[in-house]
């Protein structure tokens, strides 16, 4: 029989997309928002997600820190290749498909930026800012919420 071992990496890499004409706005403030914040902010540039998807995560909560949701935090993906991206190639591909995304723009003016996992979560513990990751989709009902790097075995 088998045995399944699952190693985590030394360090792990996490990735987040956006539309280029963000990148202005993001370097001026220093950084990104979560969607909790992007909400209240003057439009800076396209975007990309799903309403609908962004209006719930502004509602599910994070067991890690109950007193948070989704929105409240930036989305970082474990792979390059994310969903969401699939999502865009989808519409700009077959316009007939069923997505929900109204963005439609393709993928080329999409930038990908990619973060050291580990010093990430340094900086957020310096900064006394909150991080969490899921096992999951994080809007997803049954996925799993954690702010502790020895549970990233944990994702599938």
């Amino acid at each position: 029989m088998w045995k399944v071992v699952v190693m985590t990496p030394a360090h792990p890499r996490i990735f987040h997309i956006v539309h280029g004409d963000r990148l202005t706005a993001i370097m001026n403030d220093g950084g990104l928002h979560c969607d909790a914040r992007m909400i209240h902010r003057p439009k800076a540039g396209t975007t990309i997600g799903m309403a609908k998807i962004k209006e719930h995560r502004l509602r599910r909560r994070v067991s890690c820190h109950p007193d948070t949701c989704v929105g409240d935090y930036v989305p970082f993906y474990f792979c390059p290749r994310s969903p969401m991206l699939y999502s865009i190639h989808r519409k700009n591909t077959d316009p007939d498909s069923a997505s929900e995304l109204a963005y439609g723009g393709g993928q080329a003016p999409i930038v990908h930026l990619e973060a050291d996992l580990r010093e990430v979560v340094d900086w957020a513990n310096r900064e006394g800012r909150r991080w969490a990751f899921s096992t999951g989709n994080a809007a997803a009902a049954g996925v799993q919420f954690h702010g502790d790097l020895d549970r990233l075995d944990r994702i599938d």
